[in-house]
């Protein structure tokens, strides 16, 4: 039992530690009026999903990605930011039309994932040796955590943006912010991860 409850929060730690910085991710996704939550939900449980898959596979065929060709993902929230950007300038809402058909769109579900993914793309070299080191009834437990552990985070930020006196200033500036947090995010995760070498 004392294994067991080990397991769980070594499972609880790493998590935290590895994505504490997805909470100001998704606050600016939850600001974002062009996202609705069930995107932003779906999306972050893909991208952590394909962050966890690719670590236990890599920890199965003993296979490290090279963390330079992984900061590679930081390129695309450098991208979605700009983009971002791009928009503000055209104005704060643009066309109506445009907004419901961003909102219906399967789009926004791959940039919540595509993002979750380049923000976690060190996480594959962190979680690579403890599954490695784990049995197959120990990673599903792991896996369990991380599902609970990812809808707490989303919680979080849902709770914080529509928050009546937090969430209303996030609201007003979150998707004036989230541009530059996301070019930033992108290139910590180029220069982390050694890729600006690589490009260079």
């Amino acid at each position: 039992m004392d294994y067991l409850f080990g397991n769980l929060s070594i499972a609880i730690v790493l998590f935290a530690s590895t994505n504490v910085d997805d909470i100001f991710v998704l606050l600016g996704f939850f600001a974002d009026r062009k996202f609705r939550a069930r995107q932003i939900v779906i999306g972050q449980y893909l991208g952590i999903a394909a962050l966890s898959g690719a670590s236990v596979l890599a920890s199965l065929i003993s296979l490290v990605i090279p963390a330079a060709y992984i900061g590679l993902l930081g390129l695309v929230p450098i991208f979605l930011g700009l983009k971002k950007l791009w928009a503000l300038r055209q104005g704060p809402d643009g066309d109506p039309e445009d907004h419901d058909k961003a909102s219906i769109g399967h789009g926004n579900i791959v940039a919540v994932a595509a993002v979750t993914i380049a923000n976690g793309g060190d996480n594959i070299s962190i979680y690579t040796p403890l599954f490695a080191t784990r049995t197959s009834g120990e990673i599903a437990a792991i896996a369990i955590v991380f599902v609970v552990m990812t809808a707490l985070w989303l919680g979080a930020a849902h709770f914080l943006v529509n928050h009546p006196a937090i969430g209303a200033p996030i609201r007003r500036y979150g998707h004036r912010v989230v541009p530059f947090v996301l070019v930033a995010l992108g290139i910590l995760i180029l220069h982390e991860a050694g890729t600006v070498r690589l490009l260079w």
